[in-house]
């Protein structure tokens, strides 16, 4: 199945971004002398850590490649209250908790319904996403999906968003993403993979299947990544920000938000000037904590690394100022360099 639709042009993405230790400027431009010109947002839905480590360098080379070569940690964390699919995505695109009555953007179903129709409806009021920030500055964006439910969002934010794909065959998908990334020139990309979830669903979070449909997507990720190093136009200006929306505790679920395994995810950021083999937490000793077993509440004096921290980092990358309204790393004090 295949959603496409491709706004107008919302500016160029060429312009300047922000380093590691740039300052936005307070009109949302990028310092002079900045590398990073793109972000791809990844998100892999259903990934679990312990299935990446049990595969192992030689059978999902290119996501170890990824934390080698850039700065992660495996022991990120979904939102406190869901850990399913959909509220986790809009936290990851909007830097807010689910629960509307303390903030949060409200989406609290998961599947392709039509009302709620937008993000705004379920919140009560308008809410800013990572894509609006990024058309704000007048720039490019793009979500390729692997589910239908996705079109959530571009209901919800479909003027800033200026390419919107979903297909259920990831495979195709990584082709669009591919060749979008040669031949358009777009500050973001959201890309977001379902072949994990799917295989889980089916035969269990710890079958040969799931194992198989994590290498499959080691491989999709592979692909992108050989394009952003073997385009001129793209060397050495693109990010690659990498996490999870959930991952599982056993069996072929994860509703249980109060199970660890439910909880645990990965956050990878890699690319120009993000320290090369470094670990989030070890680097952001005063603004983050390892919680080692634990899923800390949204008051804690150092909370975790979440999924949701993934639209005010990006930001970041990009020299650009917070989802206003957001919550996580709502200071933009995650940082990819040691200090």
């Amino acid at each position: 199945m295949s959603t496409p639709s491709d706004g107008p042009s919302s500016g160029s993405s060429g312009g300047s971004s922000a380093t590691a230790s740039s300052t936005p400027a307070a009109d949302g431009t990028a310092r002079a002398g900045s590398r990073v010109r793109s972000v791809l947002l990844i998100s892999v839905d259903g990934l679990t850590p312990a299935s990446v480590a049990k595969l192992g360098r030689q059978r999902a080379p290119h996501l170890h490649r990824l934390m080698a070569r850039g700065t992660s940690t495996r022991n990120a964390r979904t939102a406190v209250e869901l850990t399913t699919t959909l509220p986790n995505h809009t936290g990851m695109l909007t830097g807010r908790r689910i629960d509307a009555e303390t903030g949060g953007h409200g989406v609290l179903w998961n599947d392709a319904r039509r009302e709620p129709a937008t993000v705004h409806e379920a919140a009560g009021h308008r809410v800013a996403s990572l894509f609006t920030r990024v058309d704000s500055a007048g720039r490019r964006t793009a979500l390729f999906a692997g589910k239908t439910k996705f079109t959530l969002h571009r209901r919800s934010w479909g003027k800033s968003i200026d390419r919107f794909r979903v297909r259920t065959d990831d495979g195709r998908l990584a082709k669009d993403v591919t060749t979008d990334l040669r031949r358009k020139k777009r500050a973001l990309r959201f890309w977001h993979i379902a072949t994990p979830d799917r295989a889980g669903h089916a035969h269990g979070f710890s079958s040969k299947a799931y194992l198989r449909a994590v290498m499959r997507t080691d491989q999709l990720i592979g692909k992108a990544v050989r394009t952003i190093r073997t385009t001129p136009r793209l060397r050495g200006k693109v990010a690659i920000v990498l996490t999870s929306d959930h991952g599982s505790a056993g069996g072929k679920g994860h509703g249980d938000a109060d199970r660890l395994g439910n909880q645990k995810i990965f956050f990878i950021a890699q690319g120009p000037g993000i320290a090369a083999g470094a670990d989030f937490y070890r680097i952001n000793p005063d603004t983050v904590a390892d919680p080692g077993r634990q899923q800390p509440a949204y008051d804690a004096d150092l909370p975790p690394v979440r999924n949701g921290d993934a639209a005010n980092f990006v930001l970041d990358l990009l020299g650009l100022p917070p989802v206003p309204g957001s919550e996580f790393n709502k200071d933009q004090h995650l940082k990819w360099v040691r200090p």
